[in-house]
């Protein structure tokens, strides 16, 4: 990436999306502009867990103003990420093909933990780079995440089921606040911490600190009312519960500092926050003014500068179920030499698509740590459902498919259910990985000929020096099997 060339990272929220332009100025990033809107995606869930067709036209019309602000940002340099409404969202790939559309970007739906990693870094970023652990927690429409770390790297990441927009339909869905569901709120915060309590507990921290619109707005009515000189605390919050509660119902909640927009999902918020204070133990908390769209920033730029937190993942992945490096690193070669010959004549120049392929060679008998047996099943099952610090649910499962398809029938079906622009560049990742885990068949260290690569359309010629495949027999009979599995999937692999 060149010196000053712009960024953006847009955050689609379950209750506000929003978005934010920088730029790089000496591997540290430069906000330049920001837009925020409320959307409340999550409240626009139905009873079938489905986003209504009235709230996808409200978030559709507000990708449609981001998306001014970002034209002529190349989209390698723009992340767009969904988070828990559209982790439930039974129609969220049909949302997603929409809203992609209109921003012109991809969407990435993130993994409750991978979203905490993220808000962490973006934390991480705006506070002063001291030594010690601090605990963050950043309250969002539909789900609660709790990180621990020390600087830039967090070691503990929750995301827990609650959140400002699904407690206050719980709790104070007909507009009342009453003493009961508020405490009832409170105690249900209190429940869904319990689950982490003794680990974190036990680990510690030296500061906490909160993000996000939420606990901003709880800080600043705090601060505004005279109840905090800065930041939240728990004498603070027991003040404003005394004050949400006189008020008796969300259409008469009148706070100094707090904006129209939010007297919503303020006393859901309120009693979330009063709850995480009360199980935690926190007397103090620091508002920060970063938060998981300054995290998006900052992991984006370290892909630019080679520091790709998804290459620990895999690595970190194939030592915890102890892969054969060598025999991966083989594959992933060789795997990866095949690529370079057809990536032209495929179309397949995206740097992202070499990454994949590297990523599925290297991860290709993960499954053996299970069984044997349907190996490359295990595998794509292990990849799917691991957390994957710097993976996408998309990019995993693609990852996966691929891995599933390493070996034996080439799973067609699994294609099928992808994005139809995924599918058959995946489906050429497939083949040329198929290649070559079957050239490294027998294991060893033999040197693989200098072979040529060429495809035309799902039709693939492998030449080999003269005599070689006559020399080996084995090798021969495992490419003519292939040959079957190829011609069983509507493709063709021949050899000369």
């Amino acid at each position: 990436m060149e010196h000053g060339e712009h960024l953006a990272a847009i955050d689609l929220g379950s209750n506000s999306f929003h978005m934010v332009v920088a730029r790089q100025v000496h591997g540290e990033i430069q906000l330049m502009d920001g837009l925020s809107e409320k959307v409340q995606l999550g409240a626009g869930l139905d009873k079938d867990n489905r986003i209504d067709d009235d709230t996808q036209a409200r978030a559709l019309e507000c990708l449609g103003r981001f998306a001014q602000r970002i034209a002529g940002i190349p989209r390698g340099s723009v992340r767009v990420v969904g988070t828990n409404t559209l982790r439930q969202a039974r129609n969220a790939r049909q949302f997603i093909d929409r809203a992609e559309e209109v921003l012109g970007h991809d969407i990435e739906i993130v993994a409750g933990r991978e979203e905490a990693r993220l808000i962490y870094l973006g934390v991480a970023h705006t506070l002063a780079d001291d030594a010690g652990q601090r605990l963050v927690v950043d309250i969002g429409g539909g789900s609660t995440e709790l990180i621990i770390g020390e600087r830039f790297e967090s070691s503990e990441t929750e995301s827990l089921h609650m959140g400002c927009v699904s407690f206050g339909r719980r709790f104070f869905g007909e507009g009342n606040i009453t003493e009961k569901a508020f405490d009832k709120a409170v105690t249900a915060a209190r429940q869904e911490v319990l689950s982490i309590h003794a680990n974190y507990r036990r680990i510690g921290w030296q500061q906490s600190v909160g993000a996000s619109g939420t606990i901003k707005a709880i800080s600043l009515v705090c601060v505004e009312n005279g109840w905090c000189d800065s930041g939240i605390t728990l004498d603070g919050l027991k003040k404003a519960r005394k004050r949400v509660l006189k008020a008796g119902s969300i259409e008469k909640l009148d706070l100094k500092g707090l904006r129209e927009d939010r007297k919503a999902i303020f006393p859901s918020g309120l009693a979330i926050l009063y709850g995480i204070f009360e199980q935690l133990g926190i007397e103090q908390m620091e508002v920060s003014s970063g938060a998981l769209r300054e995290g998006l920033l900052y992991d984006l730029l370290g892909r630019f500068s080679h520091e790709d937190v998804r290459e620990r993942s895999i690595q970190s992945l194939m030592n915890r179920h102890h892969v054969e490096r060598s025999q991966a690193e083989r594959v992933c070669e060789t795997a990866t030499e095949l690529f370079r010959q057809v990536a032209g004549d495929w179309q397949l120049n995206d740097e992202e698509m070499a990454d994949t392929l590297r990523w599925g060679a290297l991860l290709h008998e993960l499954g053996l740590a299970v069984s044997h047996s349907q190996f490359h099943k295990h595998g794509a099952y292990l990849i799917t459902n691991s957390d994957l610090p710097g993976f996408s649910r998309q990019e995993q499962e693609v990852v996966a498919v691929l891995v599933r398809g390493h070996r034996r029938k080439i799973p067609v079906s699994a294609l099928e259910e992808l994005p139809a622009d995924e599918r058959e560049p995946l489906l050429r990742l497939c083949l040329v990985l198929r290649i070559a885990a079957r050239l490294h068949h027998a294991r060893c260290d033999e040197l693989i000929p200098a072979m040529k690569l060429k495809v035309k359309g799902n039709t693939l010629t492998l030449t080999f020096p003269s005599g070689w495949l006559d020399e080996h027999p084995l090798t021969l009979a495992d490419l003519e099997q292939e040959q079957e599995y190829f011609q069983a999937a509507g493709c063709e692999l021949t050899l000369s």
